[in-house]
C-alpha cells in the first residue's frame, strides 16, 4: 500500500526532534537540564480563573457540545477587551470567534482560505504554524524580512510584482516569535495601505500583545483605519493567563475571513469545553493584577539573564517584549549553526535552549531561550554556560572530532 502521503512529504522532518531526544536521554541518565527550549509558561493560573473553571463545571448542562463559534459571553468579553486595550469596537457576532488557542485558528483559517498555487507572504524565521499552516493546506509560500525597516516595504513590492497570481495573504507577527522585535502604528498602516491597494489579506498574530517591558504597549493592526478590510487579528490567553494547556484564544477582525473560519470549524470541532470559555471570560473581564505580575516576574527574569551572559561573554540583545531572548550564536561557534550549538551546550553546559533553524533558514545563527526558569535556575545555567565559554576550545575540538570521526 502506497504510505508516500503527498501532503505530509512537504512537511520537513521536526528539527527540534534530535535536540528533544538528546535532552530526554540526558534526563533519563539523571542529569539535571536547565530547559529554556520551550515557551511553555511555569507559573499557575490565576486563581481566580481556576475557581470560576470549578464553579462552571459543577453545572452538568456545561457538559454538553459547546459552540465551535464560543460561547456569547466569552465572545462579548474579547469585545469589551478590544474597547478597552486597543479603542477598537469589534461587533461579538460577526467579527470574532474563539479558537482552541491561536495555532488552531491560523492553521485552520490557512485552511479555509487557500488553494494549491496561491502564494502567502511569511516571515523567515517565523512560529512554525505561520508558514506550515498554509504549506498544509497546499499553499506555496515566500519568505518577507522580520524586520520593520525599509527593506520590508521592499519586500513585499518585489513579491507583488514578480510573483503571478499575486500573493493571496501575508502574515504579521508581532511582538515576534522568535525575534521578540516589535513594529508601531505607523509600521502597521503602511502595511494596511499595501495590502489594502493590492486586495492582500493579512492574518496578524497579536498572541504576546500583554508580553510588553516598556510603558508603551504594543499596538493592534486594527487600530489602523481600514484594517478591518482586509486583516484578521490573533491573540491567545496562554501567554496573558498562564493558560497555555486550556488551549484558548479567538481571532477578531474582518468579517469575511472570520466568517470563513467560523464556517471550517464548524464542521471539525464543537468549540472549547464550556467551562474553559466561562472561565477565560473570567480573566479577560476580571481583576488584571496577575498581568501586571506576569510582565514583572518575565522582566526580572530577562534582566538576570541578559546581564548574566553578558558578564559570562554572550552579548545577547535585551528584548523588549515575549517571553524570549533571540540570541546570536557568539562568535567561536557560528560555524556549528544553531543545531550543533544547541546539542553542545545541552551537552557541555546542561542548558537546553531552541535551535534558530527550527524557525526557518535565516534563523540558524541565533538560538532562542525562554524565561521558562526561576532566577534560581536561571542563575545557575549563567553559571554552567560561563564554565562551558570559559573552556570552549576543548568543547569545539571534541565536537569536531566526533564530526571526523562519522565522516
Amino acid at each position: 500500500m502506497d504510505s508516500e502521503f503527498q501532503r505530509i512529504q512537504r512537511l520537513p522532518p521536526y528539527v527540534f526532534a534530535e535536540v528533544n531526544a538528546m535532552k530526554a536521554r540526558a534526563r533519563a541518565n539523571g542529569e539535571d537540564i536547565i530547559d529554556f527550549g520551550m515557551g511553555n509558561p511555569d507559573q499557575p493560573t490565576p486563581q481566580h480563573i481556576v475557581d470560576k473553571l470549578c464553579e462552571a463545571v459543577q453545572d452538568s448542562r456545561t457538559h454538553r457540545y459547546s459552540n465551535s463559534r464560543g460561547i456569547p459571553g466569552l465572545r462579548k468579553a474579547v469585545s469589551a477587551y478590544y474597547e478597552r486595550r486597543f479603542g477598537v469596537s469589534i461587533d461579538p457576532e460577526s467579527e470574532t470567534i474563539v479558537t482552541l488557542g491561536s495555532k488552531e485558528g491560523l492553521a485552520n483559517l490557512a485552511s479555509a482560505i487557500s488553494s494549491p498555487g496561491d502564494v502567502i507572504l511569511v516571515p523567515n524565521p517565523s512560529y512554525p504554524i505561520h508558514p506550515f499552516g498554509f504549506i498544509i493546506a497546499g499553499a506555496s509560500v515566500r519568505n518577507v524580512p522580520v524586520s520593520a525597516d525599509s527593506d520590508y516595504m521592499e519586500a513585499l513590492e518585489k513579491a507583488v510584482s514578480e510573483i503571478s497570481p499575486k500573493p493571496r495573504a501575508l502574515v504579521l507577527n508581532f511582538p515576534n516569535n522568535p525575534t521578540a522585535e516589535l513594529v508601531d502604528l505607523d509600521f502597521y498602516a503602511r502595511v494596511v495601505e499595501f495590502c489594502r491597494h493590492h486586495e492582500i489579506w493579512i492574518l496578524s498574530d497579536l498572541a504576546y500583545s500583554e508580553v510588553y517591558f516598556d510603558d508603551q504597549p504594543p499596538p493592534s493592526i486594527l487600530q489602523v483605519p481600514g484594517a478591518r478590510d482586509i486583516a484578521v487579528e490573533f491573540t491567545s490567553m496562554s501567554k496573558t493567563y498562564n493558560m497555555p494547556g486550556w488551549r484558548i484564544g479567538f481571532a477578531s477582525g474582518n468579517k469575511t475571513l472570520i466568517s470563513a473560519l467560523t464556517r471550517i470549524k464548524s464542521y471539525l470541532d464543537y468549540g472549547a469545553f464550556t467551562p474553559i470559555q466561562v472561565a477565560a471570560a473570567a480573566a479577560l473581564n476580571g481583576p488584571q493584577e496577575c498581568v501586571d505580575e506576569m510582565r514583572a516576574l518575565y522582566k526580572e527574569r530577562r534582566d538576570v539573564l541578559i546581564e548574566g551572559l553578558a558578564a559570562a561573554g554572550w552579548d545577547v540583545p535585551s528584548p523588549k517584549a515575549t517571553m524570549f531572548a533571540w540570541a546570536p550564536i557568539p562568535p567561536a561557534f557560528a560555524h556549528l549553526g544553531s543545531i550543533e550549538f544547541s546539542k553542545l551546550l545541552l551537552r557541555e553546559a546542561k542548558v537546553a535552549v531552541a535551535p534558530g533553524i527550527g524557525f526557518g533558514e535565516h534563523g540558524d545563527g541565533h538560538v532562542r531561550i525562554g524565561l521558562v526558569e526561576n532566577l534560581h535556575r536561571t542563575r545557575q545555567a549563567i553559571r554552567n554556560i560561563k564554565a562551558f565559554l570559559g573552556n570552549y576550545d576543548k568543547a569545539l575540538e571534541e565536537t569536531e572530532n566526533k564530526h571526523a570521526a562519522a565522516r
